[in-house]
């Protein structure tokens, strides 16, 4: 009997260093090997290229109205902005959009104060400037919400829109996969390419 329990200790023991470590280890091993960028998170000096910065200065691109944006929030009137899913419906912490239906008075209103916040700005947004992804986090714009930022950027920086432009076709991304949805921008890596110019 005895021979049995010490069987089993050791066997538990053997299992619990060989996946509790030893696994563990190794995975992260060939992870860091095989595929560095995507298992350090992607985290740069200015912030991940996987979720929506916030961008206030007109000296920048800006993305979709994602995380915590200077726009449309009101606390005094509990109203936390521009679909702003940090802070959605009052909870704090979640990860995606509100849900606010065409009919919801709530997203009127943030819809509006965002097209007048571009406005002040010298911007005529497109509709993704003014609503959020289905993950309230998208790190992307199109090139035609890049395009209508020139006059912003241009103004505030001094750079030439026609510099503005090229700078927006290299940073273009093409279809996944060459025919999964439509080209993109990472605005943290524009606006990384964009501080390059100053």
């Amino acid at each position: 009997m005895l021979v049995h329990l010490r069987r089993s200790i050791v066997m538990a023991l053997i299992a619990f260093v060989f996946f509790g470590f030893v696994y563990a280890f190794v995975g992260t091993g060939v992870a860091q090997v095989l595929f560095k960028h995507q298992a350090d998170g992607s985290i740069g000096a200015n912030g991940s290229m996987l979720i929506g910065q916030n961008w206030t200065s007109p000296k920048y691109f800006h993305g979709r109205p994602d995380d915590a944006g200077p726009y449309a929030a009101n606390p005094k009137a509990k109203i936390a902005g521009g679909d702003n899913p940090l802070v959605a419906n009052g909870s704090s912490g979640e990860s995606g959009a509100t849900n606010l239906g065409p009919r919801s008075k709530v997203l009127v209103a943030n819809t509006k104060a965002l097209i007048a916040y571009w406005h002040t700005m010298g911007v005529n947004p497109t509709s993704d400037l003014v609503t959020t992804s289905g993950s309230g986090y998208d790190p992307d714009i199109t090139p035609a919400d890049a395009l209508v930022q020139i006059p912003m950027v241009s103004k505030a920086t001094g750079i030439a829109p026609s510099r503005l432009r090229t700078l927006i076709a290299k940073e273009t991304q093409g279809q996944e996969l060459g025919f999964l949805g439509s080209s993109y921008i990472d605005v943290l890596q524009l606006n990384e390419a964009l501080a390059a110019l100053h």
